[in-house]
């Protein structure tokens, strides 16, 4: 089942009232709007006026399940967001500035990847700094002990 916020709607006076679907739930704080679906609502929405916001749980299946008035909710949504000045300009700015740390983070990440890439080339080459001396130490530790042997030999 899912959360929709629809207008009624009538045709003309005799007709039964229908639901435009205006926006659907997508999770707790994000809608999504929608086109503009038309459904037939269940008996219990002939009590709305032309027009009125309303609440409409939908089922998989695309039949209405409840409708209730959108009123308080959307007087919810005013003291929540647009009470507390979270207006669009508001949340424009608020955009920016994620893209911006956004695009610093990506730019320190990359930094702190290349930092590690000099430090990685840095050991391999410690390390053979670290191979060549201890071969050096060997020749010349040989080299020592061949001149010994000489010595010793005359």
């Amino acid at each position: 089942m899912m959360l929709h916020l629809a207008q009624i709607q009538h045709r003309n006076l005799s007709d039964q009232p229908e639901l435009l679907l205006l926006a659907a739930q997508g999770s707790e704080d994000a809608w999504t709007v929608l086109t503009g679906e038309v459904l037939l609502p269940p008996d219990q929405s002939g009590h709305f006026r032309p027009s009125q916001l309303v609440l409409a749980d939908i089922s998989d299946d695309h039949q209405v399940v409840t409708v209730k008035d959108a009123q308080p909710w959307v007087v919810d949504l005013v003291q929540r967001y647009l009470g507390n000045g979270i207006t669009p300009a508001f949340l424009e700015k608020e955009t920016e500035r994620a893209e911006q740390w956004r695009q610093s983070l990506t730019l320190q990440s990359q930094e702190l990847d290349r930092r590690a890439l000099e430090m990685e080339a840095r050991r391999e080459q410690i390390q053979e700094l670290e191979e060549s001396l201890k071969r050096e130490r060997r020749e010349l530790e040989i080299e020592r002990d061949r001149i010994q042997a000489l010595k010793d030999a005359l």
